[in-house]
């Protein structure tokens, strides 16, 4: 099985059996070479080269290409520095009642529930948290705490420790019938999974862009839904926040009726221009192509670690699977066990007692018996 795009595309790919995108993504040579080119023309032109006008429309290709992953408009596109602060933001401006609830899960990543656990202890709402049994949480137990108190359903689309893929269509029907609105943590499915915003009726999803889609560090990316765009009041506000950036008249804030009213100020810019060439690059290949390339490495590395006498955890359903894999190995320490592999360029990541592995566009089959042949040697 031959990687979806050339060594010399992800240069980092050649030095390396790197299965750990679901920690940090390489970043592919366009990205990288966009951002060099923007950086070093700031720096010996400054505003000559990034004017007010520049500044103000620096965003646009990458809120058109992020329409374009998700299936939305580029109005419905906000780009923050991460995914806490987009979060945060919207945390703040739902602000759920004292006599309401909050749903997730007990294991998703706390920069998913974290910001709504904040607003809960200032306005007494409650957080319920649908248990994982350990590493698994049954769609049914997180869809049983929904009911009529429910404010906001905040779930990570895919679990970064398990690797588990929640069904989006199935949470945003149950979440509306209730009245609640369905956020969404997609740092670990979007650019791997396909996700189209539209037919799955989510409210909020929100991504990091280090991860999946192959970018640095430093930005990120907020759809909003338009039945919201006009009525959320952003919890985190700045200049940029008001319709023309540019009139700066402290004595009002206009935002404008569009996801924009979620970006409040200067970030890392060249994050943001090298972002836009990492999506644009995926969806020349295509997510759907990207997803059946990624579950047949895990497929490959699936059958291997069992041979191995590995524990999945957890085991999932065809449907509930992406191409993260997470192993436990009977007799042998995660952290050791990752040390050794990181030690003999396969890269993965410990959590907890499982090691995690994530193969991404730029693998192949030969990186996948590579680092089996390193479990093997572990322990030699």
């Amino acid at each position: 099985m031959n990687p979806l795009v050339n060594k010399d595309v992800f240069p980092g790919s050649g030095r390396s059996a790197y299965l750990n995108t679901a920690s940090i993504a390489l970043i592919c040579r366009d990205a990288l070479s966009a951002m060099e080119r923007w950086q070093h023309e700031l720096a010996e032109s400054g505003t000559l080269s990034f004017d007010e006008a520049a500044e103000a429309t620096v965003f646009d290709p990458l809120r058109e290409a992020a329409g374009r992953l998700f299936n939305a408009r580029a109005e419905d596109m906000a780009v923050g520095s991460n995914a806490t602060e987009l979060l945060a933001s919207v945390a703040w401006a739902l602000m759920p009642a004292p006599d309401a609830n909050i749903v997730s899960t007990s294991v998703t990543f706390p920069t998913t529930i974290y910001p709504f656990m904040r607003v809960a202890r200032h306005t007494g709402s409650e957080v319920r948290l649908a248990q994982g049994n350990p590493d698994y949480v049954r769609p049914t137990d997180l869809l049983d705490l929904i009911d009529e108190r429910t404010s906001v359903v905040c779930i990570s689309h895919v679990e970064y420790a398990s690797g588990q893929l929640f069904d989006l269509e199935l949470l945003a029907r149950v979440t509306h019938e209730h009245g609640a609105l369905l956020i969404v943590d997609a740092t670990q499915s979007a650019g791997a999974v396909p996700i189209d915003v539209a037919a799955s009726s989510v409210d909020v999803l929100v991504t990091s862009g280090y991860k999946w889609l192959c970018g640095p560090f430093g930005v990120a990316l907020m759809y909003l839904a338009p039945h919201l765009q006009g009525t959320l009041d952003p919890g985190i506000v700045g200049f940029r926040s008001h319709d023309d950036m540019w009139d700066l008249n402290p004595s009002r804030m206009e935002l404008p009726d569009a996801a924009r009213r979620f970006e409040c100020s200067t970030m890392a810019y060249s994050a943001a221009i090298g972002l836009a060439r990492s999506v644009e690059h995926l969806l020349e290949i295509g997510i759907a192509e990207i997803f059946a390339h990624n579950r047949s490495l895990a497929d490959l590395l699936i059958d291997g670690l069992r041979a191995r006498g590995a524990e999945l955890a957890p085991e999932l359903k065809n449907g509930e699977r992406c191409s993260i894999v997470s192993a436990r190995f009977v007799g042998c320490d995660a952290k050791d066990l990752a040390r050794h592999l990181n030690a003999h360029r396969v890269a993965v990541s410990p959590r907890g007692d499982v090691v995690r592995f994530s193969p991404h566009l730029y693998n192949d089959a030969a990186d996948i018996e590579r680092a089996l042949d390193e479990i093997d040697r572990h322990g030699d």
